[in-house]
C-alpha cells in the first residue's frame, strides 16, 4: 500500500533544517507495522512451529493478533511541533530499521548516534530474536524495534515532542544525537 498527501513547498519536512547538535526523539511503534514480515513468519511458523491462532509467548495475544497489530499513525500527535516550526526532521522507521531511514533525511556531513539501551525493544522482538537466532545488528536492519517514527529537534524541543506523545498516549524517548559525520551509529 502507500498514501498520498500535499504538503505546501515552505512546509515540506525536507531535513535541511537538521543541525549539529539537534536530538532524536523516538516515537513509539504498534508493533512490526509494515515491514519485517518475510522474517517474522519464517521464525514463527517455520523456526518456531507456532499457527496463527496460537499464543505469542510473552502475551495474552494469538500470534495472528500479535504480528497484525494496525500500524500507528503519528499525524495527530505530530500535528502541533509540525505547526509550532520546532520539527527538522522526519524519519518513518520501515523496512532498514533506523540504520536505513534515519540517513535519508540527515543532509550531507551530518550523521546521528544512536542509545540502543534508551527505550525498551517490545517483546514481540525480543522473542523474534531469540527464537530466530537473530543477531542484533540484522534485528535493527529489518525490524523497527519498537521506534516507529524519529522526530528531529532542537535540543530544547526534545521535552515539547515527549509531552505531546504522552497527550495522545504514546510512549517516546530521547534516543540520540547528531553530530558531525556521515555514518548513523547504533550503540
Amino acid at each position: 500500500g502507500f498514501i498520498v498527501g500535499s504538503v505546501s513547498k515552505n512546509s515540506l519536512i525536507d531535513g535541511s533544517n537538521i543541525a549539529d547538535g539537534d536530538v532524536l526523539v523516538g516515537l513509539a511503534s504498534s508493533g512490526l507495522h509494515t515491514n519485517g514480515y518475510t522474517l517474522a513468519r519464517k521464525i514463527v511458523f517455520e523456526v518456531m512451529g507456532l499457527d496463527v491462532l496460537d499464543e505469542f509467548p510473552g502475551t495474552d495475544r494469538t500470534v495472528g493478533e500479535e504480528l497484525l497489530t494496525v500500524h500507528r499513525s503519528y499525524l495527530k500527535m505530530l500535528e502541533g511541533p509540525l505547526n509550532a516550526g520546532v520539527v527538522h526532521g522526519l524519519a518513518h522507521v520501515t523496512g532498514g530499521g533506523i540504520p536505513g531511514n534515519l540517513p535519508r533525511v540527515l543532509p550531507r556531513g551530518l550523521g546521528a548516534v544512536v542509545d540502543r539501551d534508551a527505550w525498551p525493544v517490545p517483546r514481540v522482538f525480543q522473542t523474534l530474536q531469540e527464537a530466530g537466532g537473530v543477531d542484533r545488528s540484522e534485528m535493527d536492519r529489518v525490524f523497527n524495534m519498537g521506534v516507529g517514527m524519529l522526530v528531529v529537534v532542537a535540543p530544547g524541543d526534545a521535552a515539547a515532542i515527549n509531552d505531546a506523545a504522552r497527550e495522545y498516549g504514546f510512549e517516546s524517548w530521547t534516543i540520540g544525537t547528531v553530530g558531525a559525520g556521515s555514518e548513523v551509529s547504533l550503540r
